[in-house]
């Protein structure tokens, strides 16, 4: 369902990058998030946001959770975009050139209530080197 709604509405606000790129890394994000994170409360729900970046038409993929650490965060993150074996969920960001981070979430007290997990997807990458 990520991969559909988002198609729709990235080609509705005719975002100049690859959707089919933007989505497959939407998607496998929030899979990360309802596999490895906790849901937030109530409904058992994981959110997703994704808005452009005016600066460089780049798009910002944002799924957060209820778990607020993210172990092996370094590992993911510094994933080579080379193909070794099967692709996995976090390596599609690597592979099309985005950038993963991560920070805890905190309610209007201040008080840690999870986590979001972002990716930068460039607009411009089209799979050359």
């Amino acid at each position: 369902m990520t991969r559909i709604h988002l198609r729709a509405w990235l080609t509705v606000m005719r975002w100049i990058g690859n959707v089919d790129q933007a989505t497959r890394v939407a998607s496998h994000l929030v899979e990360n998030a309802v596999r490895h994170g906790t849901p937030l409360q109530p409904g058992n729900l994981v959110f997703l946001r994704v808005f452009g970046l005016s600066d460089a038409n780049d798009l910002a993929i944002e799924v957060e959770d209820a778990l607020p650490d993210f172990p092996r965060f370094e590992a993911f993150a510094e994933q080579s975009g080379e193909v070794r074996g099967k692709p996995t969920g976090l390596w599609w960001v690597a592979h099309y050139r985005g950038r993963l981070s991560w920070d805890v979430t905190k309610n209007n007290d201040g008080r840690i209530v999870g986590k979001t997990v972002q990716a930068i997807i460039p607009a411009t990458w089209d799979g050359s080197e």
